[in-house]
C-alpha cells in the first residue's frame, strides 16, 4: 500500500511558538501529530549577515495531499518573514503500518452533514 506520507520539518523562534503552531495544525487536521524539539542552535546567513540563534524544531507528520495547505497555514501563523518549512517523503516500507494508518485516519477532514427540517 502506498500511503505517500511526509515529515514536515519546521523551525520556530521558541517553544511557545512551536506549541501554538503545532496545536493549530492538529486542530485543523493538517497533521495527526507534531513533535517539538527545544534547544536547537542555528547558524545561517540572513540579509548578508551570519546569524546564530536558538530555535525549536517542529516536526509534523501528514499525508502528501495536506502539505501545501499545511505550509500555507504555517506561513500565516509564523513570526518569521521566511519560515523554514521542508517536506520529506517517508517510506511506508520502513515504518510501522498501524501508525501510518492512524496518521492517515486522523488527517481526514470530517464532513459536516446538516439536516434541514421540513417547514
Amino acid at each position: 500500500m502506498f500511503n505517500n506520507l511526509r515529515l514536515v520539518y519546521i523551525t520556530t523562534k521558541s517553544k511557545a511558538e512551536a506549541k501554538e503552531i503545532g496545536r493549530q495544525l492538529v486542530e485543523e487536521q493538517l497533521t495527526a501529530c507534531v513533535n517539538i524539539i527545544e534547544g536547537m542552535e542555528s547558524i545561517y546567513r540572513w540579509k548578508g549577515e551570519v546569524q546564530h540563534d536558538q530555535e525549536c524544531i517542529l516536526l509534523a507528520k501528514t499525508p502528501y495531499h495536506n502539505v501545501k495547505e499545511l505550509t500555507q497555514r504555517v506561513v500565516e501563523l509564523h513570526s518569521y518573514d521566511c519560515p523554514c518549512v521542508i517536506s520529506l517523503q517517508l517510506s511506508e516500507q520502513e515504518g510501522h503500518q498501524p501508525y501510518q494508518q492512524w496518521l492517515i485516519k486522523e488527517t481526514q477532514k470530517k464532513e459536516i452533514n446538516y439536516e434541514i427540517d421540513d417547514v
